[in-house]
């Protein structure tokens, strides 16, 4: 069944396959549109809950449009006949879609992306300097491969109720061209062991087929001496071929993601490794197997030491009391990234990709 929707925001874009649309228009269940405020941010990673336009530093209307499971291509015009304008524009789980995208005044812009729909409703929200979209095209796309994400909490979708916390996996959506999809089933507090065991990887089977990608990161957890903690060069070993092996049974490709380093510096002022052995335990792994290892490690080493201590605050998620509405008592996270850190975290596994040379998985890259 093919599903198509133009939404109008301005006069000018209206036609007669068009339907008229402002933030005015409230969602209608019967309809299976419209905007609506979620009641409250979500503080609950697993519920899967948030809506895109908590994710601002002033929380915007969430546009709601029901659709079916699937892909979709996503089209957005935007632009002002008045005045120029600049937009973001997020997706489901606060995922940054487009951003600081810039509209000369008198011009128009169109900009494509896809989503996978996997709750029953499309979600975007629209916010910016200046704003201004003009026309929102949806089209189902069920043959687009889906990049599947296997994580912890440096590559999750974070809850809108901790924004502006941010994971790799939230935002590398503005890397990426309209002929792949994300699916980020990565979760806070999750080892190679712990995801397999709560049958969150049996989640990504059910769901993925031939040409998909599985991006593997983890170590963060593993080091950890609980329930699910690995061994580098045993345990941790098994359990990620666990994942290799899956995705070639399906006809998908696997890709091992080294963790990135955390925010500590030695006495020479340089990044201390605090993953022991198992950036190396996974880059053997890779070799053995023959699959694309993404150094995110010594990406993330060169970027930390080059900004220095200081510096580096503006990655992670460091923040004064008093200034965030979420966090009022401040942050001085050393592990995890607010939404400028996310991004350019996500920048350098786009670039090992590109290094890489992954095809066609680089095809698909802005």
């Amino acid at each position: 069944m093919n599903v198509y929707y133009r939404f109008a925001l301005t006069e000018e874009e209206t036609s007669t396959d068009s339907t008229l649309l402002d933030d005015s228009t409230a969602y209608d269940a019967v309809k299976g549109y419209g905007y609506a405020r979620a009641a409250n941010p979500s503080k609950n990673e697993d519920l899967r809950d948030s809506w895109p336009g908590d994710y601002f530093d002033k929380p915007v209307p969430t546009l709601l449009v029901d659709l079916p499971y699937g892909a979709y291509k996503v089209s957005i015009i935007l632009g002002n006949q008045e005045s120029s304008s600049v937009t973001t524009v997020k997706a489901g789980l606060g995922r940054l879609m487009l951003d600081r995208i810039q509209v000369e005044a008198g011009q128009s812009i169109r900009h494509t992306f896809a989503v996978l729909v996997e709750d029953g409703q499309l979600k975007l929200a629209f916010s910016g300097e200046a704003p201004s979209v003009r026309a929102i095209e949806i089209e189902r796309a069920l043959l687009l491969p889906t990049l599947f994400l296997a994580g912890d909490s440096t590559v999750t979708d974070q809850p809108s109720g901790q924004y502006p916390y941010a994971g790799w996996g939230q935002m590398i959506g503005k890397f990426l061209g309209p002929d792949i999809a994300v699916s980020n089933h990565a979760r806070s507090g999750r080892s190679s062991k712990s995801f397999i065991t709560e049958n969150r990887l049996n989640n990504i089977w059910n769901k993925m087929k031939a040409t998909d990608y599985l991006f593997i990161q983890f170590a963060h957890n593993d080091e950890k001496d609980n329930d699910g903690g690995t061994e580098p060069f045993t345990t941790y070993q098994q359990y990620l071929k666990e994942y290799i092996d899956g995705a070639r049974q399906r006809g998908a490709y696997p890709v091992l993601v080294a963790p990135m380093h955390r925010r500590f510096f030695d006495e020479q002022h340089r990044i201390k490794n605090t993953h022991g052995e198992y950036i190396e335990a996974m880059q053997q792994l890779a070799e053995q197997e023959g699959v694309p290892f993404l150094d995110l490690a010594a990406k993330s080493k060169r970027l930390f030491d080059d900004l220095g201590e200081e510096a580096t605050k503006t990655i992670f998620m460091w923040a004064e009391p008093g200034i965030l509405s979420n966090l009022p008592e401040g942050a001085q996270d050393n592990t995890h990234f607010c939404q400028y850190g996310g991004v350019e975290i996500a920048k350098l596994v786009v670039e090992c990709i590109r290094e890489a040379g992954i095809e066609p998985l680089n095809s698909y890259l802005r």
